[in-house]
């Protein structure tokens, strides 16, 4: 493992590249016997500066929890971030594209929790249980680290490459409507550019809830009420540029619509 040394500068790094809007060189270049606890503990020296410094978590992201995105990335494993109050925005909102890295978006659901969920034995209709509502999303993926050759751990290390997302107006409880064939149409400047369904992420978009929940379980942790879970895109990632007007179908949840400027 690295030691807390390197951790802290590398958590330095990526700050520093949060910052500036810029990017660094792959970590696994650098330290290629890097590993996954390494990563965490990374992307944990990280979040801990930005709550010490009066940023506020709202919940947690997690990533590459379908076939697509893992085809994407060349990265098979699940993984997640943290997700501040500073970075979520509603539907309609006007995006500053100077403030991210390799800017992309993704389809997702979100879900807010009414009841804290443990592991280490979650399931799917644990997590069920524990969900307020759902409600559409678009993640706005924010990489820091070189794109070319990264693997999980590069990803992790950069929380996930979470950098902000936009919430829509419809909630549904989770036995109001069959969340796997919550459609996602993904549009740029009126063109659909994306499609898929909920489906995608794990054969229901609340697993990816339990397996969380069964991660932290692994640290000691658990997922709050009231936290916000991004479960996972089930549609690839799509490049967005300044002047980009972004519009997303979900069907019986609704739109959303935002633009870069």
């Amino acid at each position: 493992m690295l030691s807390s040394d390197t951790i802290a500068q590398l958590a330095e790094e990526l700050a520093e590249a949060d910052r500036t809007h810029s990017v660094i060189p792959r970590i696994t270049a650098r330290h290629p016997d890097a590993t996954v606890e390494d990563a965490y503990a990374i992307q944990g020296v990280w979040r801990d500066r930005n709550l010490a410094a009066g940023r506020r978590l709202v919940g947690r992201k997690i990533g590459l929890t379908s076939k697509a995105m893992q085809q994407a990335t060349g990265i098979s494993e699940p993984d997640y971030g943290v997700m501040f109050d500073d970075t979520v925005y509603d539907s309609g909102a006007d995006i500053p594209v100077d403030h991210f890295s390799n800017v992309r978006i993704e389809v997702e659901l979100a879900f807010v929790l009414k009841t804290p969920l443990a592991g280490p034995d979650c399931t799917l209709d644990d997590a069920l249980a524990a969900i307020d509502y759902a409600v559409p999303a678009l993640e706005v993926l924010n990489s820091h680290i070189e794109l070319e050759g990264r693997t999980i751990v590069d990803t992790i290390s950069d929380n996930a490459a979470y950098g902000a997302m936009v919430l829509g107006d419809v909630h549904r409880r989770p036995d109001e409507v069959d969340l796997r064939w919550v459609p996602g149409v993904l549009s740029r400047n009126g063109e659909i550019e994306e499609t898929g369904v909920a489906a995608g992420v794990l054969g229901h978009p609340a697993t990816g809830v339990a397996w969380l929940a069964n991660k932290f379980h692994q640290h000691g942790a658990h997922l709050e009420a009231g936290e916000i879970i991004l479960a996972g895109s089930f549609t690839r990632p799509m490049w967005v540029s300044r002047g980009d007007a972004v519009h997303c179908d979900f069907g019986p949840m609704g739109t959303i619509s935002c633009r870069f400027v």
